[in-house]
Formats: structure tokens, C-alpha cells, sequence
């Protein structure tokens, strides 16, 4: 192919001959699409995300036109897709997880088979039409001959000194939009500062955020002080239920606003709204989870760590060797056991189950396929099936199990011989409706297996602790008529915080029933049992804390809020561009400026969550079992 040079002065170049100009407006048009769905309701500017956006991609298409300008159509084409790519996951993320997705998440491509349905439930038509082009640019070349002999007449190279200074003049602008906004903890308004595709290139290079911490400084006392606790010399409560069984439930996507809800008179939820009026229950308790979801909450209830930065724990720290609570209360003569009706190998269960010492597991190869709800089979299976195995590990002494409940998940389509309520016209069809109905039936469910452990003697003589494992309604992906709905439920507009916000109960023979103001988080619940249970943890590292001894609390947060993110007794506290210009939520709705959250909080939460990392990446390496 011969170098050509635009001389011929006999016809002048037309935007036809440029594809540089097509394709940069087929890109801005995308962003634009990025920016109604993502940055729009933050109050993001749509000029900054153009300019910022163009300066990245003129950086890529003037690499095309000086060095792949024999196949010019054709690498359009490919870097085309793969921005479109990054678009579209950034567009589909946000829609669940709140989060602007990077290469740490795409690493997770394997689990969207197991949650397809989640992810169509949460797409837009509209949102398709970001391949438009791409569709519509392949089927003509392959049926047209004009549009390949026009992709032919492309291959030429157009004036390399002018693409060459405008790579240059671009690749200037990109460090610019980059290197002022490395500091900034929000990586939201990280995204947004440097620009999308800017924010994705430096997050593959970039350290993470959290500092470095000498390893000889962590120790519990120094955890305390930061927590800003001090636990008494004689806790409340210390072993009420000494040598009782420990039944721990984790409930799919159950948040707190259920509980005592009615709707147009009928009670959602009413087993649990009857445990919470008679034991133990906590009202301010929140999620601590990341990326992996429901096993992520396993591994912070089971551990009272904290997650990792990017990944699943349940992936990221199984090679390690995790203290934990299966461990713990083994070394107190408990058996130990989890239930799960899914496969062990989702979000590497397997190899989790094995850092954090149970005794057995029990999933989809025993619960069978029969009576099918979301993954595996229905609630009414997992406790009809548990509660036989359970009496049956009772008679050689105490145990510990945790089951995992999981016909509430997202997106809540429950077979209609599961439905158990009739939902007011206004909900039907609606996410919220659903996730409505779900829980309605998961109540349902658990009210057969309290039944069932009253009626073989298991309820008198176990803790029996339930928690929500994460949100289930994301406030970004509701609709206005959702929106609606929801502020219908809490008298006010749903926030971050509400859907964060899980409730806690715990079940103790002979111990009166009290509503727990104190906030807590997942981290808490290993501490508070153990003091329950007379098992101490003096000898082991825990980031949370005893909620039945303490009246404060220092929470970090991460994944579902930005970086430097934690709740308090105060609220919820979301950081800005810094600390100066961040975000408190109180409790009960609205925001406020950050003036009742303190700087030194801010930097001890972050000390936290550092020597959080540090104490897992500092663990010895798990032996290789035989397999």
C-alpha cells in the first residue's frame, strides 16, 4: 500500500474520507449515554466528561491513523468495541453495585452465568443502543461491497506530523486530567475528574489506596484505640449461654425496613417482626461486604476482618490461613457445619470453607435440585433438610451452623407457587413488588424451620443469630415509579445509607428481649456471640467489637461507598474530593455537612482498614489439601 498524502487538490478530503471524525462522534455520543445513566443525578457536569473522554480517545485514534492505517477501518472498529465494552460494564455496574467497575471486577466475568438474570433485570433496552454502530457498521460490510470498497479507500495515511502532535497535545491533556486528582479517596469523583477511560488506565497502574502499617503495631489494644472503645473487665453477658449451640442464619438481601413493615395492612415479614419483638434486636446494623456479595458477608461475619480492596474474600485471601469463628469454637469442642444450598465451587466456597475451618458443608450435593427457587433449591428445602441434620449433630454435643438462605435474590422472580401475600396493584411489576414478594416467602420459609427446631428441641438449647447479608434494592437502580415506592415505605426519600442498613437478631434462651440502639456491622457479630458463648478472643484479632458492651462504634466501609467511607453513631459518613468536602447521612434521612465528623475519625478508619490489610496479607499461606 502506497503512503498516500491528501495533495490531491482536485477534491478536498470530506468527513467520509476521515473516519477520525466519525468515530469521535460516535464516542461522544456513548459517554454522553454514560453520563445520563451514571454521573447525571451526582451533579457531574457532561462537558467535563466530554472533554475529558475526547482527549483519551484522540490519544488512541491518532495512534490509528500513524500506525495502523493499513487496516484503519478495522482498528477503528476494534478499539471502537472495546470502549464500548468499558461503557456498557461501567453503565451495567453502576446499576447493582453503585461502583464505577475497573479490571479488578471484569476479573469476575465467570459468576455473570449464575446471575444472568440479575443482570437482564437490570438493563434498560435503551442501554443497547451503545453497539448501535458496531451492529450496524458489520452487517453493511458484510453485505454491502460499496461500504468494504469505502473501508479499502480509508487505508491511506493521512499528515503523521499533524496526528503526531495532536497524540502529544492529548497524551498532555491525559496526565492532566490524571495527576491532580490521585489524591482524591471518592473514586467517583476520581472517575469523573480524570475521565473515564483516564481513570481506567491509571487504576491498572496504581497502588491501592490503603498506607503501609508495621506489622509489629497490630495488636488488639491498638484496634480498640481507634475503634475508639475500651471493653469492660467484666462484660454483660459474658457466658449466659455458655456450652449452647450456635445456629447463625444469613438471610439473602434482607434490609432493616422490613421489619414491622405492612403493606396496605398486610405484614410483610411476620416471623421475623415477632423475633425482633422478642429477643435481642439491633435496628442500626449495616452491611460490610464487597465484591463477593453473600460470600463476602460469610467471611466478614466468620472472621470480623475486613474485606479486601479489589475482589472477592472469598477468592482473594482463601489461600490464607484465617483465624476465624469455626476455628475458634472447635478449639471449644463444637462441631461445625455450613449450609448452602447452591455449589460449594460458587465464588470459591470451597477453597473459603477450608481457610475458615469448617467441620463439613453441606450443599447443592446434598439439598438436591428438587422445588427450585434463584440458585439452588427453595428455603423450605434448606431448613426442612437442615433442621433433620441438625438433630442429628446435636447428640454428640454442641455445634455451630450457619445456613445460607437464598430465595430473596436479586432479581426477586419468584415461581408463583411460592407466592405467600397479594401485592396492591401499584407494585406489581416493579422490582420493589418483587423483592417484596421474595422476602415475604423467605419469611414464610423461616417461620416453618423455627417450628421445626421448637418441635426437636433446638430452639430452647442454640444463640440463634439472623442478619441480612447485603442490600437488596440498589437506590441506583430503581426507577422513578420505585423511587416512589420507596419514599411511600420510609415517609422520605430512600438513601445509600437505607439500603446498607440490615437488620440484627439474636435469639437467647432465658436472656429478656431488647431493642439494641447500639450501631454495629457484621464485624461485630463474632464478638458478640463469643461473649455469649464464654469463648474469648483475647488471643485473636478481630475488627469488630461486642455489641452488648459498648455504647460507640467506628465502622469502615468499602465497595458499596467510596473509599475513606464509615458509619458511626453519628450517621454515615461518605467523603468527597477529600475529607473537607465529604458527606454526613444521620440516621433517619437527609444530609448534613460534615461538621459532627471529625478529621481524626476520617484518618482512623483508614488506619483501620490499612491494618486491616496488612494482618490478612501478613497470615501464613494455606498448606495444598489433597484433593
Amino acid at each position: 500500500m502506497r503512503n498516500v498524502q491528501w495533495s490531491d487538490t482536485s477534491r478536498r478530503p470530506t468527513w467520509k474520507d476521515r473516519p477520525f471524525i466519525l468515530f469521535t462522534v460516535i464516542m461522544l455520543l456513548k459517554l454522553a449515554l454514560v453520563w445520563g445513566v451514571v454521573f447525571r443525578a451526582d451533579g457531574s457536569s457532561i462537558w467535563m466528561m466530554l472533554g475529558t473522554g475526547l482527549a483519551s480517545t484522540w490519544v488512541v485514534f491518532s495512534l490509528v491513523e500513524m500506525v495502523l492505517y493499513k487496516k484503519k477501518l478495522g482498528a477503528y472498529l476494534f478499539f471502537d468495541l472495546i470502549f464500548t465494552i468499558i461503557y456498557f460494564a461501567v453503565i451495567m455496574y453502576y446499576k447493582y453495585f453503585g461502583v464505577i467497575v475497573t479490571y479488578h471486577e471484569l476479573r469476575q466475568v465467570n459468576q455473570v452465568s449464575e446471575v444472568n438474570n440479575s443482570v437482564i433485570s437490570l438493563m434498560d433496552p435503551y442501554y443497547l443502543l451503545i453497539f448501535i454502530d458496531i451492529v450496524a457498521l458489520v452487517i453493511g460490510l458484510i453485505a454491502s461491497k460499496r461500504l468494504r470498497a469505502w473501508g479499502r479507500s480509508l487505508a491511506v495515511r493521512g499528515r503523521t506530523s499533524g496526528y503526531a502532535a495532536g497524540f502529544i497535545v492529548m497524551a498532555a491533556v491525559c496526565a492532566f486530567c490524571i495527576w491532580p486528582n490521585r489524591a482524591i479517596m471518592n473514586e467517583f469523583k476520581q472517575a469523573e475528574g480524570m475521565g473515564l477511560l483516564n481513570y481506567q488506565a491509571y487504576v491498572a497502574f496504581a497502588a491501592d489506596k490503603t498506607a503501609d502499617v508495621d506489622p509489629s503495631t497490630i495488636n488488639q489494644d491498638a484496634i480498640n484505640s481507634l475503634k475508639g472503645i475500651t471493653p469492660p473487665a467484666a462484660p454483660q453477658y459474658w457466658q449466659a449461654e455458655q456450652g449452647k449451640n450456635l445456629i447463625i442464619i444469613q438471610l439473602e438481601a434482607f434490609q432493616n425496613f422490613l421489619i414491622d413493615l405492612k403493606i396496605d395492612g398486610q405484614e410483610v415479614t411476620p416471623n421475623m417482626n415477632k423475633l425482633a419483638h422478642e429477643h435481642f434486636y439491633f435496628p442500626n446494623f449495616y452491611q460490610q461486604v464487597g465484591q463477593g456479595n453473600t460470600a463476602d458477608a460469610e467471611y466478614v461475619v466468620n472472621t470480623s476482618l475486613v474485606v479486601p480492596p479489589n475482589g472477592a474474600a472469598s477468592e482473594v485471601y482463601a489461600n490464607k490461613e484465617l483465624p476465624s469463628m469455626p476455628k475458634r469454637l472447635t478449639e471449644a469442642g463444637y462441631q461445625t457445619a455450613s449450609f448452602h444450598t447452591n455449589n460449594i465451587k460458587f465464588w470459591n466456597r470451597a477453597e473459603l470453607y477450608k481457610a475458615l475451618g469448617w467441620g463439613t458443608y453441606y450443599d447443592d450435593h446434598f439439598f438436591g435440585k428438587d422445588d427450585p427457587v434463584a440458585f439452588g433449591s427453595s428455603d423450605e428445602v434448606l431448613y426442612a433438610k437442615t433442621s433433620a441434620e441438625l438433630a442429628n449433630l446435636q447428640k454428640n454435643g454442641p455445634f455451630y451452623a450457619q445456613l445460607i438462605s437464598m430465595s430473596g435474590h436479586h432479581p426477586f422472580n419468584i415461581p408463583a407457587r411460592k407466592y405467600k401475600m397479594q401485592l396492591p396493584k401499584r407494585y406489581e411489576g416493579t422490582l420493589v413488588g418483587d423483592y417484596i414478594r421474595a422476602q415475604n416467602y423467605a419469611d414464610y420459609a423461616l417461620g416453618q424451620f423455627i417450628d421445626e427446631l421448637k418441635a426437636n428441641g433446638l430452639w430452647d438449647n442454640s444463640v440463634i443469630v439472623l442478619y441480612g447479608d447485603h442490600q437488596g434494592l440498589p437506590v441506583y437502580s430503581l426507577d422513578k415509579k420505585e423511587k416512589a415506592l420507596m419514599k411511600e415505605i420510609y415517609g422520605r426519600d430512600y438513601e445509600v445509607p437505607d439500603m446498607m442498613n440490615i437488620p440484627l437478631i439474636i435469639s437467647a434462651p432465658g436472656i429478656a428481649p431488647q431493642v439494641v440502639q447500639q450501631t454495629g456491622a457484621q464485624s461485630d457479630i463474632f464478638p458478640t456471640v463469643s461473649n455469649l458463648l464464654g469463648v474469648s478472643l483475647d488471643n485473636q484479632i478481630h475488627f469488630g467489637q461486642d455489641l452488648l458492651n459498648t455504647t460507640s462504634n467506628l465502622m469502615p466501609e468499602r465497595y458499596y461507598l467510596p473509599t475513606g467511607s464509615f458509619i458511626s453513631n453519628k450517621g454515615t459518613y461518605v467523603p468527597g474530593e477529600s475529607f473537607a468536602d465529604g458527606t454526613l447521612y444521620p440516621f433517619g434521612g437527609g444530609k448534613l455537612a460534615n461538621k459532627d465528623v471529625t478529621e481524626d475519625e476520617y484518618n482512623r478508619v483508614h488506619q483501620l482498614v490499612s491494618m486491616a490489610d496488612r494482618y490478612v496479607a501478613d497470615l501464613p499461606d494455606r498448606k495444598n489439601e489433597k484433593k
